[in-house]
């Protein structure tokens, strides 16, 4: 019947949608949502998560705003929920000595069920950070942001998480690491099990992004360290040029991880 045909295709489904994760190897692969900053509202940067066959995002702001609202929550998590995305990480979000204004985000966080904020926290909202942390049992994960910025080069970032709490780590993005001179493998070694989120970008002769595999970042050795420290957060794509248009570099991009995986 045509109803035991239906129920026949269920396990074919499932099995392929497992077949597209596991092209990712180990990696909760997904996008930064920044990347497709150029769709909005929410829903259609969800059509184009799906549409690209990612389950998995690092939101910002514009797209999940941070919030406790139960009906704004609610509306949000079935928009997620339908188009099959999990929100892992959500960021960048500054970070001050106010506490009340930190608690505020802990808690949007906890209602959304997000597990990692990435953050450019102030050096002195640390020991505010570090209770929140272990209240919440929520990553902060410091971002670096390429020449100039305060978390600038591996050092900064390593000296700021050094003697903190284990759930105060890095959101180590590679693309503005090389900006800053820094070699990806050597940043993934060095920040080890204390790396919470990964942008995955690429950039050429620290001056312009480019697609994976274009520019000077070692893909393929990037992912066997991620694979040896068994990096178990999401590994976000972000790729920041062309925003009105981004989807076939974007494409081109995932192929590039789904060929470094076939290498690790």
């Amino acid at each position: 019947t045509a109803l035991g045909a239906g129920a026949a295709m269920l396990p074919a489904l499932a099995e392929s949608a497992r077949a597209a994760q596991s092209e990712y190897g180990p990696f909760k692969m997904g996008l930064q949502s920044y990347s497709l900053r150029g769709f909005q509202p929410v829903d259609a940067a969800l059509a184009q998560t799906k549409l690209l066959g990612i389950h998995y995002w690092e939101a910002y702001n514009a797209h999940v705003p941070l919030t406790t609202d139960p009906a704004q929550v609610k509306e949000i998590m079935g928009k997620l929920k339908a188009a099959d995305v999990k929100v892992l990480a959500h960021g960048v979000t500054r970070f001050t000595a106010n506490a009340e204004a930190n608690r505020k985000v802990f808690e949007a966080a906890k209602a959304l069920g997000i597990q990692t904020l990435s953050a450019d926290p102030d050096p002195d909202s640390f020991d505010n950070l570090e209770k929140l942390v272990d209240e919440f049992k929520i990553n902060i994960a410091i971002h670096n942001h390429g020449p100039g910025h305060r978390y600038d080069k591996l050092q900064q970032v390593g000296d700021a998480i050094k003697g903190r709490h284990p759930r105060i780590g890095a959101s180590a993005d590679l693309g503005h690491f090389l900006r800053s001179g820094e070699e990806s493998v050597k940043v993934v070694e060095t920040l080890g099990k204390r790396i919470y989120s990964v942008h995955l970008k690429d950039v050429k002769d620290k001056t312009h992004f480019t697609i994976l595999g274009k520019g000077d970042m070692d893909l393929v050795g990037v992912l066997r360290a991620l694979k040896a420290i068994k990096y178990d957060h999401v590994l976000a794509l972000e790729y920041e040029e062309n925003p009105q248009n981004p989807i076939e570099d974007i494409r081109q991009c995932l192929a590039a991880v789904r060929a470094a995986v076939q290498k690790i």
